[in-house]
């Protein structure tokens, strides 16, 4: 398997690495990890437990000069890998290349955070567009259904296989975060509640309570709970201001986790929003980043007749914010 990448066209490089088994993954991503070092450019590695293991026992101690990050904690929600993780780390380095290997995408991710997953592939083009960066990401041919393999095509603009480093063909991720734009059908037994003007005086304090009442019956708790109840409000607070001045918040369990559900007569243009790390000090909403920083998945649905902004919460889930602070970058909070 050839795996030697020749010099990028562009300051921003978005290679897929296909591999099949460990060798070919030690393969693919150690040297681009090691001619990163060389360099002096800075590297952190995002990616699955076992396979961290893989990259830090072949690099040796040179993996200390790396920010080494388990992607299955803090990636759970794909929406928050690019504030979080990819930003978090190449903003540290404004002024110098940088080098990411970031693996979203493994066997055993759900239908519905899959959605997310190939979301986020295609959005980091455009987070990333101009910058001096290089994010490697590799994809378990064999562990992978074929149509995920497909999709990396369409999401990235090079492709790294056996047949060496060459150009996508499929290439298209305007496709990709159109068909990721799908509507969220909501079960005929969730609980809603209708917010705004004059449904009542304080609309955000009834979201919260009535948010906060129905999760606590589906069986969320603790702090859990309390990131619930910010999400809700932060989400209300935004149709208010920005989807008509009133919205729709529901809510029910699907599984093992609480879904919370807010709907309104906005529409997203931004495909960005929510996913640019934002100074504490900045003035203006930062619903969205809040929500995709909380929340185990996100969802959301926008077009000129509305949005709906989806987020789950595992009912036995630990406090995503221990991961997101184990990558070290408080502007991202």
């Amino acid at each position: 398997m050839n795996v030697t990448p020749p010099a990028p066209a562009g300051p921003f490089d978005h290679p897929a690495l296909f591999y099949r088994d460990a060798a070919e993954y030690v393969a693919g991503t150690v040297p681009f990890v090691r001619e990163g070092l060389a360099s002096g450019e800075p590297v952190a590695v995002a990616v699955p437990g076992g396979n961290l293991g893989l990259i830090r026992d072949a690099l040796g101690d040179a993996a200390g000069e790396v920010r080494m990050i388990d992607m299955s904690e803090v990636g759970r929600n794909p929406g928050r890998i690019i504030p979080a993780v990819l930003r978090a780390f190449a903003d540290l380095h404004p002024d110098r290349r940088v080098r990411i290997i970031g693996e979203p995408i493994w066997p055993g991710r759900s239908a519905t955070e899959y959605v997310a997953c190939v979301q986020h592939e295609a959005l980091i083009n455009l987070a990333f567009a101009g910058r001096d960066v290089a994010i490697l990401c590799p994809y378990d041919t064999r562990g992978l259904p074929a149509d995920a393999v497909a999709d990396a095509r369409m999401t990235h603009p090079v492709v790294i296989d056996g047949a060496g480093r060459h150009d996508s063909a499929d290439y298209a991720p305007e496709h990709i975060l159109s068909e990721c734009n799908r509507p969220l059908p909501v079960p005929a037994d969730a609980a809603a509640l209708s917010y705004g003007e004059g449904f009542c005086d304080d609309p955000l304090g009834r979201v919260r309570a009535f948010a906060v009442a129905h999760a606590a019956r589906i069986g969320l708790s603790g702090d859990r709970l309390e990131d619930l109840r910010l999400i809700a409000s932060e989400l209300a607070a935004n149709s208010l201001d920005y989807g008509g001045g009133s919205g729709t918040v529901r809510l029910w369990r699907e599984e093992d986790r609480a879904v919370l559900d807010v709907s309104d007569a906005g529409h997203i243009a931004d495909p960005l929003a929510g996913r640019r790390p934002t100074p504490i000090h900045q003035l203006g909403s930062r619903g969205l980043l809040v929500t995709q920083l909380l929340g185990d998945l996100v969802r959301i649905h926008t077009g000129q007749g509305g949005t709906t902004v989806r987020v789950y919460f595992d009912l036995d889930g630990a406090d995503p914010l221990s991961a997101i602070r184990s990558v070290g970058d408080a502007a991202a909070l």
